[in-house]
């Protein structure tokens, strides 16, 4: 998941149905929060469980929409999509990984989208932590 303009937040989950998601997502979203998926099915209870939902049909060539007619096509997963992109960009040169390594790839790979926006404010404290 990943809010707009903000954090990413990667969780390795057993498998890709609802009841597994929606601890996760209930966990990480507060309720009422406003989420934009495309139209797996996965998502189509989102509204039930408390949140709202907008969704983009890519199968029938929508990525973005405009909703409200000023010009930005604010229904879309491009930050989520982008993510993934870059994602599976760093992935690649590293062939083969293990299922038992990948959950540290990732991890390793959230923590350095979240704080890219720090940049070398961000590298003295790792550095030297204890100054």
């Amino acid at each position: 998941m990943v809010q707009r303009d903000g954090q990413v937040h990667i969780v390795m989950l057993p498998n890709v149905q609802q009841k597994t998601i929606k601890p996760f997502i209930e966990q990480t979203i507060s309720k009422g929060t406003l989420i934009y998926t495309d139209e797996y099915a996965i998502y189509s209870r989102l509204d039930e469980w408390g949140y709202s939902h907008k969704t983009v049909n890519h199968s029938a060539g929508e990525y973005a929409r405009d909703e409200d007619g000023d010009g930005f096509h604010e229904v879309h997963v491009n930050t989520m999509e982008g993510f993934w992109s870059l994602l599976r960009s760093w992935l690649r040169p590293h062939r083969g990984i293990s299922q038992e390594k990948l959950p540290l790839y990732l991890g390793f790979f959230e923590f350095i989208h979240n704080v890219r926006k720090q940049g070398q404010a961000l590298l003295k404290p790792l550095i030297n932590p204890h100054r």
